[in-house]
C-alpha cells in the first residue's frame, strides 16, 4: 500500500484529521493535489 493510500484510508476512516493529512504533505508523503483529492479542501501550510 502506498503512502497516499494509507493516508487516504486513515482519513476516510476518521482516524486522521485534516491537520494530520496536511502534515503528510509537509513530510513529503503526499502532494498538495493529493491532499485536495483526499480532503476536498485546499491545504493551508
Amino acid at each position: 500500500m502506498s503512502k497516499y493510500e494509507k493516508v487516504k484510508n486513515y482519513y476516510d476512516k476518521g482516524l486522521w484529521s485534516v491537520e494530520r493529512v496536511a502534515n503528510a504533505v509537509v513530510k513529503g508523503w503526499i502532494t498538495v493535489d493529493e491532499f485536495k483529492e483526499i480532503t476536498g479542501q485546499d491545504v493551508n501550510l
